[in-house]
């Protein structure tokens, strides 16, 4: 018997495959999942542009790195330039504030070709000194961080598995077909299953190549002797946790919205509860923050992802932290989830019935 259900399981996620990969209703889903790779394919392109840029700068008006740090305010311009040398830019500009008062004001640009210093005189006099630094490796995987936490998780995931999942049966009722299914000689929980797992296939096979391709992406703008160094001692292994948390992410959020989708007609409403509760998640009491999916996914990332400097102050007095799960306890969490909902929602499939006049 159980030969003959992974055989019709098996059956049912070939037939689904081309749906759930292919379905114009889920179209949007692949846009969710690769606008970020735009994102950090456009900033490494320009990074990197930029990068050479300054380089070749420097080649042509060396500068020594440690001479930006004893120009101070107040120095005048000759001062600067017998540290500095000649600036590889400058411009020139007189402001009138009266009749007979004018002022001067001169702008500097220099570079050692990681560093690019912008400096403003008034009337000779240094008054305003601003570092722009390249991105390095450790920023850019940060923001990667910050960028997957926030966005991939809580929004281009979460909303893919409700586009993919609730429709496998929805879709099917809207479509009026899916009473050639209930018509086969075929178990209710088998149906369910082969439903579930095509779509853990579609879901898994788009995030997870958004994901490596946007991890690539980001390593475009450095060189190969530093990309590599870096994947030789943490790179693969956060790699790896990154592909890991996105698939699980699949894995947990599919299963709710399958039985979202399959024990209501209207899942707008249990989708946003699920969405609130998620995205109230950082504000919760501790013993609250572990009832989502979220805070076991979050605590698989390998990188925490730091609030930005931006975020008001009432904002971060309201964040309550908490000590993340175990990769074991996270990991065991999230399947005992999906196997609660998904058995729940197989012993209710038995009693689905199919009358299209109210669909």
């Amino acid at each position: 018997m159980i030969r003959l259900w992974c055989t019709q399981i098996l059956a049912i996620v070939r037939l689904e495959m081309k749906k759930t990969f292919f379905a114009r209703r889920g179209l949007w889903v692949y846009l969710l999942a690769f606008a970020p790779l735009v994102l950090f394919v456009t900033n490494s392109i320009a990074s990197g542009h930029r990068r050479s840029e300054l380089q070749r700068i420097a080649r042509d008006h060396p500068v020594s790195s440690a001479a930006f740090n004893d120009i101070r305010e107040g120095m005048t311009r000759d001062e600067v330039t017998q540290k500095l040398g000649r600036p590889y830019t400058q411009w020139n500009r007189h402001i009138r504030n009266g009749h007979n008062d004018q002022r001067e004001w001169s702008h500097y640009r220099y570079t050692d070709g990681k560093i690019e210093l912008f400096l403003s005189f008034e009337d000779g006099k240094l008054r305003g000194i601003h570092r722009s630094n390249l991105d390095n490796l450790p920023q850019v995987l940060q923001v990667f961080a910050g960028v997957f936490q926030s966005y991939y998780l809580r929004l281009a995931v979460f909303f893919g598995c409700v586009g993919v999942f609730v429709n496998l049966f929805r879709g099917e009722m809207l479509d009026k077909s899916l009473h050639f299914y209930l018509l086969t000689p075929t178990r209710r929980e088998v149906l369910l299953a082969g439903k579930y797992l095509a779509g853990l296939l579609a879901t898994v096979v788009i995030f997870t190549s958004s994901t490596a391709l946007q991890w690539l992406a980001l390593f475009w703008q450095f060189d190969h002797a530093a990309v590599a160094s870096f994947l030789g001692s943490t790179g693969w292994s956060q790699f790896s946790s990154y592909l890991t948390v996105t698939a699980l992410a699949c894995v947990g959020y599919g299963s709710v919205f399958l039985a979202i989708g399959l024990l209501f007609r209207n899942p707008i409403i249990p989708v946003t509860v699920v969405l609130l509760w998620e995205g109230v998640n950082p504000f919760l009491p501790a013993a609250l923050k572990k009832i989502s999916m979220i805070y076991y996914l979050q605590s698989l990332c390998p990188v925490g992802a730091i609030p930005g400097q931006d975020v008001p102050p009432l904002v971060r007095l309201l964040i309550s932290p908490v000590q993340p799960a175990t990769r074991s306890m996270a990991v065991l969490s999230i399947v005992i989830l999906t196997c609660v909902v998904l058995v729940a929602a197989a012993r209710l499939s038995r009693r689905m019935e199919i009358n299209y006049r109210t669909e």
